[in-house]
């Protein structure tokens, strides 16, 4: 569908037609939270041929082989930069999930004050952090995932895949390699100034309920079909910044038009606070497959 129009009106009953329970239909006396959109798919480990192949993985270690001589100046100028700005490392370690549920330490240049590097918020958006004076910028150009290059080298990580995720924050293993970028990466380029526009008291629970149900049906999709020259399209556009953010912004609207819904109806008959994710999760699905389509 073309409009964010048409994909919010996709109704309840699309969720009949997957064999998924409508959650608006709970007996009369008895509350349940809606579930959660999280389709079958990403529950299987489904990968296209080249997903799971080895050329995959000798073509991450050659082009990153080819393309760190011509990015030591950048390395430099960025650590330089981290280093006279702000006390602390220059690098940002982290434990993150990658395949079969295996943890391994992510690589990043730092972009937060040092003393809030270990106590910051899971889900982070432009204004609840403690940026540098230059993170805001290393995050806008993705200049601070360059060090990844280097997890890529040892294995970890692959040049296009499925983010790799914090341990709170994943759900199911991934059967492949995490990824530098990602159809979900591009989607949600703008991810950190978009949540920044939700409520506060309703963040934690949007980015578990609908953003990263959302992510996951992107890259599970994206993973079982990706051929070599997707995933070569995918790198072109995540350099040049080519991103496609309508549904990022397909779901703030749909979110938008729930916090109006409560401000009428601030509980409901049961005395349940009535934020769902039914309508978001309903209209997600023909988003997500719109945005898959075009790779």
């Amino acid at each position: 569908m073309s409009s964010v129009t048409a994909l919010l009106s996709v109704d309840s009953k699309a969720y009949h037609e997957q064999g998924v329970p409508n959650s608006n239909e709970a007996p009369v006396g008895k509350s349940r939270r809606p579930a959660p959109y999280v389709p079958a798919l990403i529950a299987c480990s489904r990968l296209s041929a080249w997903s799971r192949s080895g050329r995959k993985r000798v073509f991450d270690f050659l082009c990153v082989l080819c393309a760190l001589p011509l990015l030591v100046p950048v390395f430099l100028a960025v650590a330089l930069t981290v280093r006279l700005t702000s006390g602390g490392p220059v690098l940002f370690l982290q434990k993150r999930m990658g395949r079969r549920g295996r943890t391994f330490t992510i690589f990043k240049f730092r972009t937060m004050i040092h003393a809030s590097d270990t106590a910051h918020r899971p889900v982070t958006t432009a204004g609840n952090q403690c940026f540098t004076s230059v993170g805001p910028f290393l995050r806008r150009w993705k200049l601070d995932e360059l060090p990844q290059l280097f997890n890529v080298l040892q294995g970890h990580m692959s040049l296009v895949g499925p983010r790799p995720k914090l341990p709170e924050h994943v759900k199911f293993k991934f059967p492949c390699r995490p990824g530098i970028t990602g159809a979900a990466t591009l989607a949600f380029a703008c991810e950190e100034t978009v949540l920044d526009r939700l409520p506060k008291h309703h963040l934690d629970r949007y980015y578990h309920d609908v953003v990263l149900p959302t992510k996951r049906r992107l890259d599970a999709d994206y993973m079982a079909r990706a051929t070599f020259s997707s995933d070569l399209k995918l790198i072109f556009n995540s350099i040049f910044r080519r991103g496609d953010t309508s549904v990022m912004e397909a779901l703030l609207k749909a979110a938008a038009l729930t916090t109006e819904s409560q401000r009428s109806r601030p509980h409901d008959v049961e005395g349940r606070h009535p934020l769902t994710t039914d309508t978001v999760s309903n209209f997600g699905r023909s988003v997500v497959e719109g945005q898959v389509a075009s790779f």
